[in-house]
């Protein structure tokens, strides 16, 4: 490339690397996506063509970038988690941030058709982004209980707020009922009012969408038994479906036992299986419990 004399401008692009060795979280919100829904006539409180559409635009992310290798999602939200040995970009805090967000964007608009064949994009959709640094397992496996919890404690709250404007309730007078009202008073009156048991509620939107890849060669793995975690070892060798989150639940994933450094998942425990980093095979869609045990126990590579 010709140089020139205006060519001094690029010292002011400074470098922007994130800190190595430290997990990476990048999450797209909508923006303005209240106004959005309503235009473009989304089903309250759920719309699974929509939900589908976020879906297929956090895969469009993954497909791209191989380092990502655990996407969430809920609403209008998508949290992706790179690779912690990740060198996409060299590191550089505004590429990663931008490129994700654009390519999530311009694949929710590029597949808006196939999930609304019938609706036209009036306007486009936009998006925020911002990246986050976590220094250990505990803090990872902390944010997306977190997302989890706030994936159950927002739906449940919308199933109510709906079932009541359903009912022939104003938003004001359904916001007033539901105000102060925790979660056991919210299941209550889904139950008593309504007929409507919330844990027999699709898990797709109490739980929401956890993209990751399937290993396609994979390993047997061995753990040894946690005596402190006997609950979440059944559920996961009974194939039972965890519960739903609760309030409680929520405290109780806090004081789940820590290995050394605060990880999740001990260092010996990890060194039992050969680190399968998650950066090929098909990425598949789930609708589970990741805030216990058992999710992140079958996928070590996530956090290796």
């Amino acid at each position: 490339m010709a140089k020139s004399r205006f060519e001094y401008v690029k010292n002011y692009e400074l470098p922007d690397p994130l800190m190595p060795n430290a997990h990476i979280v990048v999450r797209v919100d909508g923006r303005g996506f209240h106004k959005f829904s309503d235009a473009h006539n989304f089903e309250k409180p759920n719309d699974v063509r929509a939900l589908d559409l976020m879906n297929r635009a956090a895969k469009a992310v993954m497909e791209e970038f191989g380092d990502v290798v655990l996407a969430f999602g809920e609403s209008d939200e998508f949290s992706f988690l790179m690779r912690r040995q990740t060198n996409v970009y060299g590191r550089r805090r505004s590429k990663l941030n931008s490129a994700i967000c654009s390519i999530f964007t311009s694949a929710y608009v590029f597949y808006w058709p196939k999930y609304f064949p019938n609706n036209e994009l009036l306007y486009p959709p936009t998006f925020d982004s911002r990246v986050v640094l976590y220094p250990t397992d505990k803090e990872i496996r902390d944010y997306f209980s977190w997302r989890q919890a706030d994936t159950h404690i927002n739906n449940l709250y919308n199933t109510c707020f709906w079932a009541l404007i359903h009912d022939g309730l104003t938003a004001r007078e359904a916001n007033k009922e539901l105000q102060g009202t925790d979660s056991k008073q919210k299941n209550e009156m889904l139950f008593t009012r309504f007929k409507t048991n919330y844990n027999n509620l699709p898990a797709y939107f109490r739980k929401g969408s956890t993209l990751a890849r399937v290993d396609p060669n994979p390993m047997p793995v061995t753990l040894e038994p946690d005596v402190s975690d006997d609950v979440a070892a059944d559920s996961a060798t009974s194939g039972v479906q965890t519960p739903v989150t609760t309030d409680a639940d929520e405290d109780d994933a806090s004081a789940q036992p820590r290995g050394a450094g605060g990880s999740a998942m001990p260092a010996k425990r990890l060194a039992k299986r050969k680190p399968y980093e998650g950066t090929t095979g098909e990425i598949v869609t789930m609708h589970e419990d990741i805030i216990r045990n058992p999710f992140w126990r079958a996928r070590p590579w996530l956090l290796a």
